[in-house]
């Protein structure tokens, strides 16, 4: 393993460290911690999958990704969560915090991916909520994602320099009972 690489992975996990103390919020507008044994169990699942995303998008960037014309790294992602979904397993989506996402799949869609954007862009690292649906209790979360590489802005140049989140990863999944 190069020092580059060990560089880039330390850096993935430092973004999934700044999840360690997040609490939850009953809604954007009341921010009193909720303590519910469920939601912490479902925090610590996220948490461990975004470390396993962000750390094997980071490997695939540094190992295979060596040209604008070679497959992203974010596209190998997408074809990864697409299979987790497909199974069964949760739903997770790439989506851009910017205004120059270049494909329409990755804008944000719903209000909790557009509050979460506007806070990712704005600095916080996560953003998360509680929803229901169909009688179910799902965990709600967004990850920011900033650029990490150079391989990055050899295909998205406009993002040279960026310090800020200029993605994220948005999690539904159901409660671990």
């Amino acid at each position: 393993m190069t020092k580059g690489m060990k560089r880039k992975i330390v850096m993935a996990v430092a973004m999934v460290g700044g999840l360690a103390g997040v609490t939850l919020a009953a809604s954007a507008e009341n921010a009193a911690p909720i303590k519910d044994p469920e939601i912490e169990r479902t925090r610590q699942h996220i948490k461990m999958l975004d470390d396993v995303f962000k750390t094997a998008v980071v490997l695939i960037d540094e190992t295979y990704v060596k040209h604008p014309s070679d497959p992203s790294a974010a596209s190998a992602a997408k074809a990864l969560f697409a299979a987790m979904k497909k199974n069964g397993w949760y739903d997770v989506r790439l989506i851009g915090l910017t205004d120059k996402v270049g494909d329409p799949d990755d804008e944000p869609k719903d209000a909790f991916e557009k509050t979460a954007a506007k806070r990712l862009r704005g600095g916080e690292q996560v953003y998360e909520e509680v929803m229901e649906k169909d009688g179910k209790r799902y965990l709600r979360m967004a990850t920011g994602i900033p650029v990490v590489s150079e391989n990055c802005v050899m295909c998205h140049a406009h993002f040279k320099g960026d310090k800020g989140n200029i993605g994220a990863l948005s999690y539904t999944m159901p409660m671990v009972k």
